[in-house]
């Protein structure tokens, strides 16, 4: 069979591109489809594949002002030819799964989110926006022509994947449709405990309002207690003028010196709700205790009161008092780890492989019967 994965845009480094690399490596003779490829901004590993871009890739300032061609991301989505392939796996949180299949083809949608933009965080998504008055009074039109194309695409999938339990709720409220749930995973022999704890808590992720790092800075700038956050992005001035003199912002830094501060840290901070939230699993691998906001994700991967702890409105004073009350030394370092290897990505490439190697099955079989 011929074999072709499709991810929204690899032009930046995440969970969900790390999800698509796992693919790239169960199906490694599979064609490569996306938006806009950098090679320069994403893992090593996509340097030499195949990998076959949009037209929006030739328009001009493409590279630089990629978002800027929203409009017209659906049509050039459905221009990528994928008509010889039996099998079409998309990797989605926004246009991937708009891909024109083949009549006879299965395609099988890995579903980080319905788009966020459109959905969930419509609203926030336009307030947030960085851009002149014009643009965002006259964005609503064009999310509105793209929720129903998104829809649409949807009802063209075969089987969807959710990434978790909250976005199998959204994939059934927005499209419709059933998923089955696979946790997106990380690679736990690649952190490590300390036998040393030091006195700071830790955040990281790009700075996005939804992130809420806003109500960490706060709470810490209230309590004067240290916090360092890993990290930059477009919200980062707004930030730095929010914080007092016990934040750190650490900035972008290496993997060595990562693992080191989530290892050393007393406790790794998750204000936001994300979809799964990949950090979350990282800094339990280094032994570490989470303090997350009780939503999203972090439900699926906090056990209270041995990996962590829950709080459950998410403003700085309710994150201030859980921190308040937080002791780090009745957690045991060995228990948290063991809960993040759970969530190793050998299990994860092994369990995605069977269930696909199944619809198949299945679906020719299906195809075949008298």
């Amino acid at each position: 069979m011929k074999i072709a994965l499709v991810h929204d845009h690899l032009n930046q480094w995440g969970g969900a591109e790390n999800v698509f690399l796992a693919m790239t490596e169960i199906f490694p003779q599979a064609d490569l489809f996306t938006l806009m490829f950098d090679a320069e901004s994403v893992h090593p590993g996509f340097k030499y594949a195949r990998v076959t871009s949009s037209f929006i890739a030739r328009l001009p300032l493409a590279h630089k002002l990629f978002e800027w061609y929203l409009p017209i991301m659906p049509q050039a989505v459905e221009h990528l030819d994928l008509s010889e392939y039996d099998v079409v796996i998309s990797s989605d949180s926004s246009f991937a799964k708009g891909v024109i299949t083949a009549p006879q083809a299965i395609h099988i949608c890995y579903c980080h989110t319905p788009a966020r933009f459109l959905w969930n965080y419509a609203q926030g998504y336009t307030d947030e926006l960085r851009k002149p008055n014009v643009v965002k009074k006259l964005l609503p039109l064009f999310l509105t022509r793209l929720r129903m194309w998104d829809y649409q695409a949807a009802q063209r999938v075969d089987f969807f994947i959710a990434n978790s339990q909250v976005v199998k709720h959204r994939i059934k409220k927005y499209y419709n449709r059933d998923s089955y749930v696979l946790h997106p995973a990380i690679e736990p022999q690649n952190f490590a405990p300390s036998h040393v704890t030091k006195d700071y808590f830790l955040a990281m992720g790009r700075f996005r309002p939804y992130k809420r790092f806003d109500i960490a800075i706060e709470a810490f700038n209230k309590l004067a207690m240290p916090l360092k956050i890993i990290g930059t992005g477009a919200d980062e001035k707004r930030l730095r003028a929010l914080a007092g003199p016990t934040i750190e912002f650490v900035g972008r830094v290496n993997d060595a010196t990562r693992k080191k501060l989530l290892a050393e840290c007393r406790a790794f901070l998750h204000p936001q709700e994300e979809d799964f939230g990949i950090t979350v699993l990282e800094a339990m691998a280094s032994g570490r205790p989470v303090i997350a906001y009780d939503g999203g994700g972090a439900r699926e991967t906090v056990i209270p009161q041995v990996t962590g702890v829950l709080f459950d409105k998410q403003d700085w004073e309710t994150l201030a008092t859980t921190i308040i009350t937080f002791d780090e030394t009745v957690f045991d370092q060995a228990k948290i780890r063991a809960h993040a290897t759970t969530f190793s990505m050998e299990k994860f490439k092994a369990t995605l492989d069977d269930y696909i190697h199944t619809l198949l099955v299945n679906h020719h079989n299906y195809e075949n019967r008298d």
